[in-house]
C-alpha cells in the first residue's frame, strides 16, 4: 500500500488502520472493495467496526476521495457495509452477502457454495431472512421514541410508579381509543380497551375467558399461526379450520348446519395471514350475522391493519357490531414486537371478566412503556411513522415484483396490496426443495405448508416472503438470494 496522505498530520488524525492491500491489478475500486470483503470474511474487520471517512481513508490509500466513495456505496448496496448518517459507515451486524453470480477465477477468494454451507453450518445463523411478521428492526424510530419517553416521563403522575390498574394506564387507554376510532374505524370507549403483552398475550386471557363461559370450539382460518392454535388449545378449547376458497375463508359456512358449532371465531378479515387477501363484504356480513344469531364472539386479530399499498383502507369488522367483536391490535407490526404492546376493545360483558383473568395488578407492559405509547400516539409521531413505513415497504414489495418478473417469470405473486408479506405460488410438489436450496444458500425461508392447519381440507404449495424483515442493507442480497432459488 503506498503512503501519499494530502498532509503530514493525516496519519494522526486516522481512527482505523485497516492495513488494506489494494494491489494486484484489478482496478483500484475493484481491488479496494475485494480487499474490504475479505478483511470483514476473515474476520479482521468485526461487525459494527467503524470504518474511516472516504475522505480520511483516501488519503492514507493515496487514492481519489471518489474511488473510495464509490466502493463504500457498492460494498452497502451488497449488505457488507451499513451508512446512517450521523453514525458514518461500519461493518454490517451480519456482513456477509452471497457475492454475485460468477466463475471462480483464479486468485478469487470468494468461498465457494460448499464452504458457505460449511461455515452457515459452523455458525447455525443463515445469511438472510425473509420470514414474515416482523418489521424491519433497524427502523424503528428511537429518536423519536426517546423523545416521547423523556416528555412521558416528565409528566407521569405519581400513581404511575405503583402496581397500576390491570387495565392499563389511562393515558394510554385514551389514546388508542381515539387513534383505532379515527385509522380504524373502531368503536372504541376508553372504558372497553384493556392493554396486553401482545397479540399472544390477549388470546391466552379470551380463551380463559371462552372456556369460563362453557365454549368448547373456536373456529379458525385453514391458514394462520400455530402459535395462536396452540394457546386456544392450551386453554382446553379445539380450533376446527373454516372451509377456504378463492375468496378467502367461507363464513357462510358457520350457518350452513355443520357438525361443529363454534361459540367463536378467530379471524384476520383485513389482511388474511399469510395468504394476504381482505375478507369480502358479504362474508364479513355473514360472519357478523352468525355472532348475532348465534351468541359467538368474533375475535378479530388486526395485526397489520394500517399498511396498505394499492387499495383503500379495510375498516375493523368490529365496526360493524362492537357488542359481538373483539378487536386486537398491535404494536408488534408497526413498532417492533419487543416493546410487548397489545390492546384488545372488548363488548361491554366482557370488559370484567377479561380484567379478572389478567389478575388485580398490571404485571406487564411497564407503566412507562405505556405512556410513551400514549405520547407517541398523541403527539402525532406514531402516525409520521407509519406513514414513513408504509413508503418503504412498498418500495421494496415493488422491486421483490419486478425482480420476479425478471428472474423468476413462472411464479405468481399473491397477497401484495397490503402488509408486510407475499405470497409466491409455486408449482405443486415443489415447495420443499425450493426450502432446500434456499437453506443451502444461506436463506431463511418459510412455506405456506408452515401455517396450514392440520385439519384443513385444501393444500398448496408456495412461500410465504416478509419483505419487512431485513434492514435496508439486506434488503439487496436477501432479494438476490431468494431469485436464486426459484424454479
Amino acid at each position: 500500500m503506498t503512503d501519499q496522505r494530502a498532509t503530514p498530520d493525516a496519519g494522526a488524525a486516522f481512527g482505523t488502520d485497516l492495513h488494506l492491500d489494494i494491489g494486484g491489478g484489478t482496478g483500484l475500486r475493484a481491488g479496494l472493495m475485494d480487499a474490504l470483503r475479505e478483511a470483514v470474511r476473515s474476520g479482521r474487520l468485526a461487525p459494527g467496526t467503524r470504518l474511516p471517512s472516504s475522505r480520511t481513508l483516501a488519503a492514507d490509500l493515496g487514492v481519489a476521495r471518489n474511488t473510495v466513495a464509490d466502493a463504500y456505496a457498492e460494498l452497502v448496496a451488497e449488505g457488507w457495509l451499513t451508512a446512517r448518517q450521523g453514525s458514518g459507515t461500519r461493518v454490517a451486524r451480519r456482513a456477509a452477502p452471497l457475492p454475485a453470480r460468477r466463475a471462480q477465477a483464479a486468485g478469487d477468494t470468494s468461498p465457494l457454495p460448499w464452504q458457505r454451507a460449511r461455515a452457515r453450518a459452523r455458525t447455525g445463523r443463515p445469511l438472510h431472512t425473509l420470514h414474515p411478521g416482523t418489521p424491519d428492526l433497524g427502523s424503528f424510530p428511537r429518536a423519536e421514541w426517546l423523545k416521547a419517553s423523556r416528555r412521558a416521563l416528565a409528566d407521569a403522575p405519581h400513581d404511575a410508579f405503583g402496581y397500576g390498574d390491570p387495565r392499563g394506564r389511562p393515558e394510554l387507554r385514551a389514546a388508542l381509543a381515539e387513534y383505532l376510532a379515527r385509522a380504524r374505524g373502531v368503536h372504541a370507549d376508553p372504558g372497553r380497551v384493556v392493554v396486553c403483552s401482545g397479540f399472544v398475550h390477549g388470546l391466552m386471557l379470551l380463551g380463559g375467558v371462552l372456556r369460563a363461559r362453557r365454549v368448547r370450539d373456536v373456529a379458525v382460518e385453514s391458514y394462520g399461526l400455530d402459535v395462536h392454535w396452540r394457546r386456544l388449545a392450551g386453554a382446553g378449547l379445539r380450533t376446527p379450520p373454516l372451509p377456504l376458497d378463492g375468496r378467502g375463508t367461507r363464513t357462510e359456512a358457520l350457518a350452513e348446519g355443520a357438525a361443529c358449532r363454534p361459540g367463536a371465531v378467530l379471524i384476520t378479515p383485513a389482511h388474511q395471514f399469510p395468504l394476504g387477501g381482505a375478507l369480502p363484504p358479504d362474508r364479513r356480513a355473514a360472519l357478523v350475522d352468525w355472532a348475532r344469531a348465534s351468541g359467538g364472539l368474533v375475535l378479530e386479530d388486526d395485526y397489520d391493519g394500517e399498511f396498505r399499498y394499492d387499495r383503500q383502507p379495510v375498516g375493523a369488522l368490529q365496526g360493524l357490531d362492537p357488542d359481538r367483536v373483539v378487536y386486537l391490535g398491535t404494536a408488534s407490526k408497526s413498532l417492533a414486537p419487543g416493546l410487548r404492546l397489545g390492546w384488545m376493545v372488548l363488548p361491554p360483558h366482557l370488559v370484567d371478566e377479561v380484567v379478572a383473568a389478567k389478575g388485580d395488578v398490571e404485571w406487564a407492559p411497564g407503566a412507562l412503556d405505556q405512556l410513551t405509547l400514549a405520547e407517541f400516539l398523541a403527539s402525532g409521531a406514531y402516525d409520521r411513522h407509519v406513514r414513513s413505513m408504509r413508503l418503504r415497504y412498498r418500495r421494496r414489495r415493488d422491486q421483490l415484483v419486478a425482480a420476479l418478473a425478471a428472474r423468476a417469470p413462472g411464479v405468481r405473486v399473491s397477497g401484495i396490496a397490503a402488509g408486510l408479506h407475499a405470497v409466491l405460488d409455486l408449482p405443486p410438489g415443489t415447495e420443499r426443495p425450493v426450502l432446500h436450496a434456499a437453506a443451502l444458500h444461506g436463506l431463511a425461508l418459510q412455506g405456506l405448508h408452515a401455517f396450514r392447519h392440520p385439519d384443513a381440507t385444501t393444500t398448496r404449495d408456495g412461500l410465504v416472503v416478509g419483505y419487512a424483515t431485513p434492514t435496508d442493507s439486506a434488503w439487496p442480497g436477501a432479494l438476490e438470494a431468494l431469485c436464486r432459488v426459484l424454479p
